[in-house]
């Protein structure tokens, strides 16, 4: 049976049972590949059990799924926090899967991450609109009057949520850096 509870409540037992630096640290561990994801599945599948979910007969050693374990990791940070998390996630701004990716946009746009921006600029011009769609978010909420221009050229996106993620993103924008964009 799978686990039905909501990552949040994951993450938070996890801390609550080993304590958020222990979990912190295995999630910066997985994410940047200092346990990779072989290794994952192997000697460390006890600890990625404190933050993966139980999907009942999936195959977690299936070196197809491996990315998942940084997926996991990088969804954390949006439940617990320490600011050296930045330079990990940096690294995973760069990871070959796209779930990572988005998964370090979502936690630049929550958490408000400029340095993070330049990092992900490139995901603007990813194929799947929902990557394109956190991309512009994370710019939206943590971008500087210089990045304007990138999150512009996408108005005419073909997909109408990128395009309305793009309107929402230069109001943010304006809003946060108190000043007209044009």
């Amino acid at each position: 049976m799978a686990d039905e509870r909501h990552p949040r409540e994951v993450i938070s037992a996890a801390c609550a049972e080993h304590g958020e630096d222990e979990v912190i640290d295995l999630c910066i561990a997985l994410m940047t590949g200092r346990i990779s994801g072989q290794e994952a599945f192997g000697p460390e599948a006890v600890r990625v059990r404190w933050i993966a979910p139980d999907m009942g007969g999936w195959k977690y050693d299936d070196p197809v799924n491996h990315y998942w374990v940084r997926v996991w990791a990088a969804r954390a940070f949006l439940y617990v926090w320490r600011d050296d998390v930045v330079d990990a996630l940096l690294v995973a701004a760069d990871d070959s899967h796209w779930r990572v990716r988005e998964h370090v946009a979502r936690i630049t746009a929550q958490r408000e991450l400029g340095q993070l921006v330049d990092a992900l600029l490139p995901m603007l011009d990813y194929e799947l609109p929902r990557v394109r769609v956190v991309a512009v978010r994370a710019v939206g909420a943590a971008g500087e009057y210089e990045h304007v221009a990138a999150i512009e050229e996408l108005r005419d996106d073909p997909d109408a949520a990128v395009r309305a993620a793009v309107e929402r993103a230069l109001e943010r924008l304006e809003r946060r850096l108190d000043r007209e964009l044009t």
